[in-house]
């Protein structure tokens, strides 16, 4: 089967569409088959008071865009504007390709995969930025 597998534990939350769900008393697997569906984990979720670095500012935009709280045009350009920014500062080669995938996943309207591609820079920012990165 195809699609996207959540594993999900006991009493973890899940945003699917907008939609906030809670999983029961035990772990369980859901299959997502619907290719577009905005998924997003709540324990991944970026809270607004920790959007206080650039990318996670950049992260933060494609989960409101994900959680339907953001016009998707709107979202997609502010995305586009903040990776272009990025791309001043990280310019080694993973970083680049993790930029460029996003870029192209934002173009296509992919906004997770374009959350995704940009949370792989976190740990570098906290490195360049000195600071000791929260967990996520």
């Amino acid at each position: 089967m195809s699609g996207l597998v959540l594993k999900l534990g006991p009493r973890e939350r899940v945003m699917i569409n907008g939609v906030v769900m809670e999983n029961g008393d035990r772990r369980a697997r859901l299959n997502v088959i619907t290719p577009d569906a905005n998924v997003l984990r709540l324990r991944d979720a970026i809270h607004p008071g920790e959007a206080n670095t650039p990318v996670r500012r950049v992260c933060y935009i494609a989960q409101l865009v994900l959680a339907g709280e953001a016009d998707a045009e709107e979202g997609r350009r502010q995305l586009l504007r903040g990776i272009e920014q990025l791309s001043q500062v990280f310019q080694d080669p993973d970083s680049r390709s993790h930029l460029t995938g996003a870029t192209a996943a934002v173009v296509e309207g992919r906004f997770y995969q374009a959350m995704r591609g940009l949370r792989n820079l976190l740990p570098r920012e906290a490195r360049l930025l000195g600071v000791a990165q929260p967990a996520t």
